[in-house]
């Protein structure tokens, strides 16, 4: 029996604005397609927060034994500058600017969203096409889309109808919003505009004399549309109809919107069951920009190279401050925020050091079997990991006082602790004590057994003071000293 069958997960639909409890198409198999990034510049750190998110969904419908097909792309061509299909592309603009070829901006980004995710602890997903690498499949799904009569052609150009898809259709209903309404804030096109609607977005683009990403088409030699690429990835790997589609809130509208209306407009289906937003990553309360600087790359955060941040952090730390908050939350960076979770990520840490040295009694003090339900359940609620980290570490708390001798459990209760523990901590969350981290460890471990060595001299010089003051100040910096009858033992709070 695969643990899928016996933990029903609810997700919340952006489609529906509900939580609802998950059925994929096939059962036992999930596919899940996420938006990659645009590798014209470094990775965004708000965007490694959206992918880390995605990448805790898929380890754990992988850990339920679902067999998961992960897509998540990577666009190499086509993403205008803003939504209005205005603009260079943005990559062209990259190359233009160096004066080097764009894919050579293209394989730079690339390798630097690699090797930042590979540090965060990311699995890679199953598939990761690129845009460039599936022109054919978009001209096609053009094709179908003019024949179905919901795209025109003007100058080499194609652009879809939004206004005649919406007779037939409900252009809005992921976003919540009605055309009537974007037509009343769209400003009047000034003629020079080939489109016949202001809310009408580009399937293909002409490329002008030096656009240098350019291919043959029916139409022109040209381009294809942003929005488009993911509809011809998505169905490809996945089905006319997938399980799940994830992304940032900042893709629902347009990007997520058109998406929806191209696959019913040429495949005459609805293309996703469960729509999923991760929410913003905000920077001291503001939004991250890069125009007025309140901005930090995630090699900054993680090298301490930036003006934000009182020191350098571990990635898992990283990873650890993202869990504490749920995926739909919006997310505010700060020194103290981050510095408070790498506490408690040092604590979940040594309590996972913890279960190999515990000793086993006859009787377990704490209903194990009860907490592991409680484990699932807050996963089973739409991933909801700050509620799952509260409950690690209640059984954190459970060894210490085992530990302690304040505390009992059975062998086989351990086992189940262990388990769970392990699964939970390493293989869904994704955290990972690295080297690095473990030297670390072993440093300070070092250093307060000597002032605990100093303490109890201290002590037997009958220097209390001395004794009091070595303790107090430990614990101001978050280092708990506890004596027994067996010595002093020390923990990170």
């Amino acid at each position: 029996m695969h643990l899928y069958e016996s933990n029903p997960i609810k997700i919340y639909n952006s489609l529906t604005g509900e939580k609802e409890v998950f059925k994929p198409i096939n059962a036992g198999h999930v596919g899940m397609y996420v938006c990659g990034p645009t590798v014209y510049s470094k990775v965004h750190l708000g965007n490694v927060r959206t992918f880390m998110s995605f990448d805790m969904v898929f380890r754990y419908l992988k850990h339920l034994g679902y067999k998961v097909r992960y897509v998540r792309n990577i666009t190499d061509a086509g993403h205008l500058e803003n939504d209005a299909d205005a603009g260079e592309d943005k990559i062209t603009k990259k190359a233009r600017l160096e004066q080097i070829e764009p894919m050579e901006v293209v394989q730079r980004y690339t390798v630097d969203f690699h090797n930042i995710l590979n540090i965060f602890n990311f699995l890679p997903p199953s598939i990761e096409p690129t845009a460039t690498g599936h022109i054919i499949e978009q001209i096609e799904l053009i094709s179908a889309i003019i024949e179905n009569g919901f795209a025109y052609e003007v100058n080499g150009s194609v652009y879809f109808d939004v206004h005649k898809f919406n007779d037939t259709h409900t252009y809005g209903k992921l976003s919540k919003r009605k055309l009537e309404d974007l037509i009343h804030n769209t400003r009047v096109l000034d003629g020079q505009s080939d489109k016949r609607n202001p809310q009408d977005f580009a399937l293909w683009k002409k490329a002008e004399p030096q656009h240098i990403m350019r291919w043959p088409s029916p139409w022109s030699d040209g381009f294809p549309g942003w929005h488009l690429e993911c509809t011809a990835m998505s169905t490809k790997y996945l089905g006319e109809q997938f399980d799940i589609h994830g992304g940032g809130m900042d893709l629902k509208f347009p990007h997520h919107e058109c998406e929806i209306a191209q696959n019913e407009a040429a495949k005459g289906k609805s293309p996703v069951n469960y729509w999923m937003h991760a929410n913003m990553l905000e920077l001291n309360g503001q939004r991250m920009s890069k125009s007025t600087g309140n901005t930090v790359n995630p090699d900054e955060l993680l090298s301490g190279n930036n003006p934000f941040f009182s020191k350098a952090f571990a990635p898992g730390v990283i990873r650890f401050f993202t869990a504490q908050s749920s995926y739909r939350s919006v997310l505010d960076l700060t020194d103290d925020g981050v510095l408070a979770s790498e506490k408690g990520f040092y604590r979940l840490m040594d309590g996972m050091g913890l279960l190999n040295s515990t000793k086993v009694s006859r009787t377990s003090t704490l209903d194990v079997a009860a907490w592991r339900l409680k484990c699932y359940a807050a996963m089973n609620d739409d991933f909801n990991t700050p509620i799952l980290i509260s409950h690690l570490f209640e059984a954190v708390k459970y060894l210490n006082q085992i530990k302690e001798n304040k505390a009992s459990i059975t062998a086989k209760d351990l086992e189940v602790l262990k388990t769970t523990m392990h699964a939970f901590v390493y293989d869904v969350l994704g955290l990972e004590n690295s080297a690095e981290t473990n030297s670390g460890n072993d440093k300070l471990a070092g250093a307060v057994e000597l002032l605990i060595k100093l303490r109890q001299e201290a002590r037997a010089n009958k220097d209390f003071a001395l004794s009091d003051q070595i303790r107090d100040e430990l614990a101001e910096v978050g280092i708990q000293l506890k004596d027994s009858k067996d010595g002093t033992t020390f923990s990170l709070s």
